[in-house]
Parts: C-alpha cells; structure tokens; sequence
C-alpha cells in the first residue's frame, strides 16, 4: 500500500500568513486535519489551511509523524538568491524625489536586495518591474494580491507586447517580495511562465572578428577586442581584470568572481601577451587592467561602443556587441574541433546544456552533407 503524504504551502488569506495542507482525499487524513486547532477550508485554494505559527508547524509534524510523509518542497527555499560579492548601493533609489500618484519600492524590498548583494544590473531591473507591479495594483495592499491577480498582470504585459525575457523578470521581481522579502518560499510557484524563447546566437565570421581587431583606434581598445574574442569573456570580466590575473607563464587568465560567483581560468593568446605587454609599458594601469584617464574602471558602455565603433570602420553593416565575440570565441572552437566540455570550462558555464546552443551554429557539421541542388 502507497504511503500517505501531504504537501505544505505557503498562503497568505486575509492578509495573514497560513500553512496550507494539499493532500488527495483520505479519511485518516482528513480527520487528523479536523483535529487541528482553527483549520479552515479555503475554497479558492482547494485545501485547508491554519495560521502560520511555529507552534502550528511543530504540531502538523506531530500530528502527521508515522501516518504521512509531509512534502515541504513547496513550504522551505531551496535555492540561494543573490551570489554577487560587489557592494550594491541602493541609496538612489531611496533617495529618489518622490512622484505624486506612485507607489516606490517599499524599504524591505530594498534592504533585502542590499543583504543579499544583488549586482547593480539586477538590482535596477527587479525595483524597476515591482514598482511596475504594484503601481498596476496602486490602489490595492500588496498583501491580499493572490496569484490570480498576477495572472491577470501578466496578461496585461502580453497585451503590451513585452518580451518573454520582461515577463520572467516581472515574475522574478515579484516573487522576490514575496518569497524572500516576506519569507513565504514557492508561495507562487504555480503561476505559468511565458515559454522559453529558443534563439540562436548571433556569430561572426573570423575574417569578420580580425577585422574589427583592426580597426580599433590604438593598443588599449585592440587588446579589449582581443581579449573578447580569444578568451571568451563578458564585459564585466573585462572590467574587472587586473595586471595580475594575467598568467604568462601558464598563458591563462583568472576570472574572478565571474557570472554566479564563480572563479575560473581561459586561455591567453600568444599574439594578444604581445599586446598586452606594449600595452602594459606605454598606459602602466595600476589596479584594474583597463582603467581610464582618471583611474577609475571603464564602464560596460565604453566597452561596447568601442566594438561598435571598430565594426563600423571594418565595414560590417550588422550590429555588433561585446558579447556576439564570446559567442563568435565558442563557436570557432568548436568548429575547429574543441571538445564541448573544455569549452563550456571556458565559458563558465555550470551545464553543458548551456554550451550545446553553439553546436547549432557551428558549420562544420553542415559542410559534411551534399546539398540536394549540387
């Protein structure tokens, strides 16, 4: 005979805090349930439910020892929000005047995303789409908003014509409020994301790569565009290199704390440490490898207006961007023979199933079949 067991979920009614108790029908369970001190039934949630207490919780544990097992799946966090180390300053947003008719992103939101050291990207986009959020439900208390209500917004945003991407950021912010923020963990996990849109990176031809290499304005911008390309990085891994993390004798670089957190080593390209080091006499940075006039780091714009710039000298009419020469960097290798694995280590990325997108865009494979009009 099959074990019973009950699934706990968070639920806020009437703007409290409630254990909800999800089970299929069963006499023993039920009548255990009706034991419960208060238990009511919720018609819109299809379950019963008790105020959220640790006194309630030991006592479901209680009730329920040795008859069910209890699925906290839906109940405890699972996951970690935030794995960035940088300072997140949120001053601005706290600072910022105030608008007549809108509602700002209330202090707990924003003390919450300073403990859990958001990046500054994230920060933005998440108070930017809860205040979206509420200031749509302006006239109602955050509180007694359900999941039907954040359908309903959803709705709204499709009508906008927003981005699948926009739409799981809005889901994202929400949920922060009301998971993290108000430590109710999966209290909307039933709520339906938008599909995930299968696009294939955009890629650039080699001819095409070494061209904008050489049309960059001097030495500085030629081994930024360098240092895109052969080593696969992101715009923040740039910005955050230093003299040090430039290995010539094992001809690596070291990413720190790049994308999650996560410290890693890519290849160094002979021809580039040539660079680098005409580079390194004539502009002697001090603590970060690409610093301005000032001394202060250049900022993620600069960076991406330096390769639009080349491009557009080198003739390329597409858009370029710092990221389509990481995408350009991985499929290369691949082409050339690379095993996926090494690259996805190159990448930093955690699956490999985040790698396979390049094997799509790869040629090498279609170079192998006749085509049908030859």
């Amino acid at each position: 005979m099959d074990r019973k067991y009950i699934t706990l979920k968070n639920l806020v009614i009437e703007q409290k805090k409630c254990i909800g108790l999800k089970f299929y029908t069963d006499k023993v369970l039920q009548a255990l349930v009706n034991d419960l001190p208060e238990v009511k039934w919720s018609e819109d949630y299809g379950m019963d439910y008790l105020l959220n207490s640790p006194e309630n919780l030991d006592l479901v544990f209680k009730t329920f020892r040795g008859v069910a097992w209890i699925n906290c799946n839906h109940f405890y966090s699972r996951s970690s929000f935030g794995r960035q180390q940088e300072t997140i300053d949120v001053e601005w947003f706290r600072k910022r005047m105030p608008v007549e008719g809108k509602r700002h992103c209330p202090e707990n939101y924003l003390s919450k995303l300073q403990l859990k050291c958001y990046a500054k990207n994230t920060v933005r986009t998440y108070v930017s789409c809860f205040e979206n959020f509420m200031n749509y439900y302006r006239e109602r208390s955050l509180q007694e908003l359900d999941e039907n209500d954040i359908r309903l917004y959803l709705q709204h945003l499709i009508r906008e014509n927003r981005s699948n991407s926009y739409l799981n950021q809005a889901i994202n912010s929400i949920k922060f409020y009301y998971e993290v923020v108000l430590e109710m963990p999966n209290r909307f996990y039933a709520v339906e994301r938008p599909r995930a849109e299968e696009k294939l990176p955009q890629v650039l031809a080699k001819e095409e790569v070494f061209s904008i290499i050489e049309n960059t304005n001097n030495i500085k911008h030629r081994c930024i565009v360098s240092l895109l390309y052969s080593a696969g990085l992101r715009r923040c891994e740039i910005l955050n290199l230093k003299p040090d993390d430039i290995d010539s004798k094992r001809m690596v670089i070291k990413i720190r704390s790049g994308k999650g957190n996560k410290d890693r080593y890519t290849i160094l390209s002979e021809k580039l440490l040539k660079n680098l080091r005409t580079y390194y006499v004539k502009w002697k940075p001090r603590n970060l490898l690409f610093e301005g006039p000032s001394g202060h780091a250049y900022s993620a714009e600069s960076i991406a207006k330096i390769v639009k710039e080349a491009a557009n000298r080198a003739g390329i009419r597409k858009r370029v961007t710092p990221h389509m020469l990481r995408h350009s960097f991985a499929t290369h290798l691949l082409e050339s023979g690379t095993d996926l694995r090494y690259i996805q280590v190159l990448l930093g990325h955690k699956s490999t199933k985040t790698t396979e997108i390049y094997t799509h865009v790869a040629t090498n494979i279609f170079f192998k079949i006749k085509n049908p009009l030859d």
